[in-house]
């Protein structure tokens, strides 16, 4: 598997293979489910190695950190994923 990072950097630089709708599914840890959320929502500070920020539908500002990306999702079909039991969590 590689790592997610690699993944989305090849989505944005990549124009060949960014083709398509893609969709990230990420690990809510207070509702202890994956919430999906469509790639154009997302926002991806330069140099940032380590979290990703979305907005909710309330307008507030979440940062994610890529280690509780779960999935990602291209036109519907899984092309990534991370097992829950895989990954060790360090939120707490």
């Amino acid at each position: 598997m590689i790592p997610i990072q690699e993944l989305l950097n090849r989505i944005r630089w990549d124009d060949s293979f960014a083709k398509g709708d893609f969709v990230i599914g990420y690990y809510d840890r207070v509702d202890e489910i994956v919430i999906q959320v469509p790639l154009h929502q997302i926002h991806f500070t330069p140099g940032d190695h380590f979290f990703f920020q979305i907005t909710d539908r309330d307008g507030r500002i979440h940062e994610i950190p890529f280690h509780r990306v779960r999935e990602v999702y291209k036109n519907k079909e899984l092309i990534w994923h991370r097992d829950l039991k895989d990954q060790t969590d360090n939120d707490t």
